[in-house]
This record gives structure tokens, C-alpha cells and sequence, in this order.
């Protein structure tokens, strides 16, 4: 299956809060395969993409997803978006987003599982505090769709 996942009002564009911060941290955002964080987009950037792919199965009727990009247990499945500090050559991870398969409408996930379609979820990556958006993200701060 293939996911998209489009991200936009990072929180260091220009004029944001926290921005000045955020841009000297020189924070990224990327998404987390099994302990690695990969395809980082620095925090001031217009917009961030990641294209992925997981495995899915039928288990019971219904789809289980797989693979090094979800983590979770069955029944309660997710990706990451994780966020880190580079100011000190690393990579610091400080916060992350759970994005949930569980608050994916069924028939989507379904045909997405089928090859149908690529699932997109779009969101912001700006969160109510000003800061990188982290814990659950549910709908609508995170809207699933067929591409």
C-alpha cells in the first residue's frame, strides 16, 4: 500500500511563534522508520512530502498494515512523524505525531490495501501551541483521502 502524507505550516516559517527558535535548534521533521528518522525537512520549509510503502493484509475482514514505516500493536497500528534538534550534529528527537490506520475511514483503507488508490493524509505540522504538532493527530486536524 502507498501512502502519501503532505504536510504544511511547519511551525518555523516566517512569523510563526516559535520560529527564531525552532530555525537556530535547526529542528527537522521526518518520518520514522523502525529507530531511524528519515527524510528530514528542516522546520522553516513551505511544505514537508513523505511517499511510503506498508504491507497490508486480511486479517478477519479486516486490514492489517506492516512493515518497518508502522509501529503499534494489531488493532491500534500508526506511523511517526518525528521531530529533532540538529544544532549539535545529531539527530535530538524532542516530540512526535501518531498518525492512526484506526482513524482511517474502512473503505479507504481498503481500496488503498487493494492498490486502488495511494492514501494521502494531509495535515499541519504546526500545532495549538505554536511548536511542531505532536501526540495523536485525529481528524479533523488530519484529513485521509484517496490519490
Amino acid at each position: 500500500m502507498r501512502i502519501r502524507i503532505e504536510g504544511r505550516e511547519l511551525p518555523g516559517r516566517a512569523g510563526a511563534p516559535q520560529a527564531e527558535a525552532l530555525r537556530l535548534g535547526g529542528v527537522q521533521v521526518g518520518v520514522q522508520r523502525r529507530t531511524e528518522v528519515v527524510d528530514r525537512v528542516a522546520v522553516f520549509e513551505d511544505h514537508a512530502v513523505w511517499e511510503i510503502d506498508v504491507d497490508s493484509r486480511d486479517v478477519d475482514g479486516f486490514v492489517d498494515v506492516g512493515g518497518p514505516w508502522v509501529h503499534g500493536r494489531p488493532g491500534a497500528r500508526f506511523l511517526y512523524l518525528s521531530w529533532g534538534a540538529t544544532d549539535t550534529g545529531g539527530f535530538a528527537m524532542f516530540r512526535r505525531a501518531k498518525l492512526m490506520f484506526g482513524d482511517i475511514p474502512g473503505d479507504l483503507l481498503r481500496a488503498a490495501a487493494a492498490g486502488e488508490c495511494v492514501l494521502v493524509g494531509r495535515l499541519g505540522l504546526t500545532g495549538p501551541d505554536g511548536g511542531p504538532r505532536c501526540a495523536r493527530v485525529k481528524p479533523p486536524e488530519i484529513v485521509w483521502s484517496a490519490g
